[in-house]
């Protein structure tokens, strides 16, 4: 089996991304689901997002869990039925878990790609980047500032939230691996430390929720 790589945050937190190299036959054998999950499983066209899927329960076994134990509410947010917090993510070939005992937590995996700058007037000023030159440094700028919005939106879950509007990201160097980003929505403030990694050509990015 494929874990790829465990971080532990702190002593509540922990990270688990698995590279998705098994077969689906081999995922599928050693998993089982709920009717639910199943008929989710079934419903799937793509192979590579049923993989994923089931990678996902692979990375709840690592930390004690199994698809039983996991339940979505009405906006879609995955819960563990113990209380503690989860999210989880993934993108081609890699999956990813983030699980904490205390606090709201997201997790975003996304592949470093040039369609990245045709969206990215969508969720983020293009003017801020104008003095990054170099291309290959704009889209993985890029790509961490969308995974942060994503992990972020992912913990806050409310509906309406708008990425370019709503959610902020402080700026960082991508040697610095941690930024901060933080939501004003309504009258309402929430900010997230997030930190990030790149790897494979992807970028992983996941947030903890300091105040809400």
């Amino acid at each position: 089996m494929a874990l790829y790589k465990t971080i532990t945050v702190n002593k509540h937190t922990k990270v688990l991304i698995w590279k998705i190299e098994e077969s689906f036959e081999t995922l599928n054998k050693a998993v089982t689901l709920t009717n639910h999950c199943q008929e989710r499983l079934d419903g799937m066209r793509s192979e590579i997002h049923q993989r994923g899927f089931l990678s996902v329960r692979h990375l709840l076994a690592e930390v004690g869990y199994t698809d039983f134990d996991l339940y979505y509410d009405d906006k879609g947010k995955p819960h563990l039925k113990d209380g503690k917090h989860i999210s989880i993510t993934h993108s081609f070939n890699f999956s990813a878990i983030i699980v904490s005992d205390t606090i709201p937590v997201g997790i975003d995996i996304e592949k470093q790609r040039d369609k990245i700058l045709r969206i990215a007037h969508k969720f983020t000023p293009l003017e801020e980047y104008h003095t990054i030159a170099n291309h290959e440094a704009l889209i993985r700028k890029i790509t961490i500032v969308w995974g942060g919005k994503e992990s972020i939106y992912k913990v806050y879950s409310e509906k309406g939230l708008s990425f370019l509007k709503h959610i902020d990201i402080d700026d960082f160097s991508l040697e610095a691996s941690k930024t901060k980003g933080t939501v004003y929505y309504g009258k309402e403030t929430a900010t997230y430390t997030l930190d990030f990694l790149e790897f494979e050509g992807f970028t992983c990015v996941y947030a903890l929720e300091e105040n809400r």
